[in-house]
């Protein structure tokens, strides 16, 4: 564990979980899928570490950083083929959740910790992959967004917040991207960063967050 800012003085009501890259173990997925969409188009592949060194949100801009050019390129058309071809990897390799998710989930279920889903996931396709991976009934609420194109999480996050009830600095909010920490920041929510994501660990102790390496290490801080 990296540790970083962390509001002591705060109690922990409820937590928040991202779900890519975070609970659910994706990352070589995306980059298998992505890999695909490069080579039909004859554009450089990239690895697992390289994909950590530029993946960013918006995913939009992420693409335009490996080469894709949207002034020749239906934006609507790529976001379409990434979950097309994502859907038919995911479903051969039989992605599943992250090692030390499901033992987290159920220390702090069994402490009668309220937990939540903030994703850039559309909302559809995340409600179904929880109830797939049989951890719905781990969480209070689960906010997707209302389109494929994996945008900010803030505007869904502001909903969830007050859904929950909470003051912003008593909830906890993990994930595995520096969006993350940027959307606790404008939320006021305290963060956890988790390596092993869809970026690289060195990419999260910029934030000045607290790193950690295993989901299970979050009992420890809460």
């Amino acid at each position: 564990m990296t540790k970083g800012r962390w509001m002591e003085e705060s109690k922990i009501k409820h937590v928040i979980w991202d779900w890519n890259g975070t609970l659910y173990d994706d990352p070589h997925i995306c980059v298998a899928t992505l890999n695909r969409i490069l080579e039909r188009r004859d554009l450089p592949l990239v690895d697992l570490e390289q994909y950590r060194e530029i993946f960013r949100f918006p995913v939009k801009a992420y693409y335009e950083d490996i080469g894709f050019d949207f002034n020749t390129e239906d934006w609507d058309n790529m976001a379409n083929e990434f979950h097309t071809v994502y859907a038919e990897l995911r479903e051969a390799d039989k992605t599943d959740l992250r090692d030390g998710v499901e033992d987290a989930l159920s220390e702090l279920n069994n402490r009668g910790m309220p937990m939540s889903v903030l994703s850039a996931a559309e909302s559809g396709m995340l409600k179904s992959d929880l109830i797939q991976h049989n951890i719905m009934d781990f969480f209070s609420y689960t906010y997707g967004t209302s389109d494929i194109y994996a945008g900010s999480k803030v505007a869904a996050g502001r909903q969830l917040i007050e859904q929950i009830g909470h003051e912003p600095n008593q909830i906890l909010l993990i994930g595995d991207t520096t969006h993350d920490h940027d959307v606790a920041t404008e939320l006021g929510c305290q963060c956890l960063l988790l390596a092993g994501g869809h970026q690289a660990e060195h990419r999260l102790r910029k934030c000045g967050r607290t790193v950690i390496l295993n989901p299970t290490e979050v009992t420890a801080l809460c």
